[in-house]
């Protein structure tokens, strides 16, 4: 496996954008892979497309909608509220998602001999998510290099960063703007900000504002 290679597990949001600006300042070689699902707005999968134009990444496309098929979630169904549950995981949590995409991400690395896969999950703010947890990546890991008998390597750069810390990562990496503009996490399918009312929108621009604050504030070096 080629250690200068990498594939980024890729939707167009925030998180992932972010760890893709992270993949290309690491490695030599990145590729994207996003995945269609059967999401609620085909904006998402648009603005992936978009993203990797302007920044010269080999983008790649593959079609998962049998999940939508296994997994009825608010994601993928109009007529399912999206919620977050009080004891209970979120309507918008998607069973099997990332062992699924991570799966096939790997898949894909072992086609152009890529060692490293990366994904922007997060057990900091991983909304009750059990597949966001670190726990699960590295088990995952462990299983796909006997699967395939590789040595992939999974890195989750953003794992232990709330959302603030994803803005300031953003910054060092110097895609602070590019990030707040061309970037999609609204469950509603509005770019940027989004509709600001949605769980996704007020996680994003909670920890948007906070990092602002610390930036203005003269506590961010």
């Amino acid at each position: 496996m080629d250690d200068r290679k990498a594939v980024v597990v890729f939707s167009g949001g925030q998180d992932s954008t972010t760890c893709l600006f992270w993949a290309l300042e690491k490695f030599e070689h990145v590729e994207a892979v996003t995945f269609q699902y059967g999401q609620r707005h085909i904006a998402e999968l648009e603005c992936a497309r978009e993203i990797c134009m302007k920044l010269n990444v080999h983008h790649h496309e593959l079609d998962m909608t049998l999940l939508n098929q296994l997994a009825p979630n608010a994601l993928t169904r109009a007529d399912m509220e999206i919620k977050e549950g009080d004891n209970e995981l979120p309507s918008t949590f998607v069973p099997g998602r990332n062992l699924l995409f991570l799966s096939f991400a790997a898949v894909l690395a072992k086609q152009i001999n890529a060692k490293h896969l990366i994904t922007g999950v997060s057990e900091t703010d991983f909304s009750g998510y059990p597949d966001c947890r670190d726990g699960f990546i590295k088990s995952l890991n462990v299983t796909l290099n006997l699967s395939m008998d590789e040595t992939f390597v999974i890195h989750t750069p953003l794992m232990w960063r709330d959302k603030s810390d994803v803005w300031a990562l953003s910054d060092q990496l110097g895609a602070f703007d590019f990030v707040k503009e061309h970037t999609l996490t609204c469950y509603n399918g509005i770019k940027a900000s989004g509709c600001g009312e949605c769980p996704a929108c007020q996680l994003r621009n909670r920890g948007l504002e906070q990092y602002e604050e610390l930036r203005q504030g003269g506590t961010i070096k």
